[in-house]
């Protein structure tokens, strides 16, 4: 095969290949993410995991870590700088309500605090989430990043 016979071969295989798909990997607040990484809305709250005779620091300090290990980076920095900025001076109701909201699917957290998706109705009324969404807003327009362990 001479090498101009070859550069057209090349030109030929690479002109029929098959268009690529739709991306998998949608992005956040894009068309189509919302509705793939939805819950059900009739989809049972998450059973928590009973943490017997554990301490109101105890508490804070796991969902310190909580806030920051959730597995997208959205939900990541949105929770860790919430639970650096408030945690500290939240009381054990609103601890023990957080650490509920935290058993719910990451993208749910998201798209209920940014008003992108009504909260279900066990949900409808928490100040955490209230709170929540109020610090999403960012109102103050401060550059976030994720919070130093300590």
């Amino acid at each position: 095969m001479s090498s101009t016979s070859a550069t057209v071969y090349c030109q030929r295989l690479l002109s029929v290949t098959a268009r690529r798909g739709a991306d998998p990997w949608l992005l956040p607040n894009m068309p189509g993410h919302l509705e793939k990484t939805t819950s059900p809305p009739d989809a049972p709250a998450p059973e928590p995991l009973p943490r017997p005779g554990e301490s109101v620091e105890k508490m804070r300090a796991r969902l310190v870590y909580q806030s920051r290990k959730r597995g997208t980076l959205e939900s990541d920095l949105l929770l860790s700088t919430f639970a650096q900025e408030r945690l500290g001076s939240m009381g054990e109701e609103e601890l023990r309500e957080f650490d509920k909201l935290l058993d719910e699917p990451d993208w749910d957290i998201y798209y209920w605090a940014t008003g992108k998706k009504a909260p279900p109705a066990r949900w409808a009324g928490s100040r955490v989430l209230a709170k929540l969404a109020e610090h999403t807003k960012n109102e103050g327009k401060v550059v976030r990043r994720m919070p130093d362990l300590s």
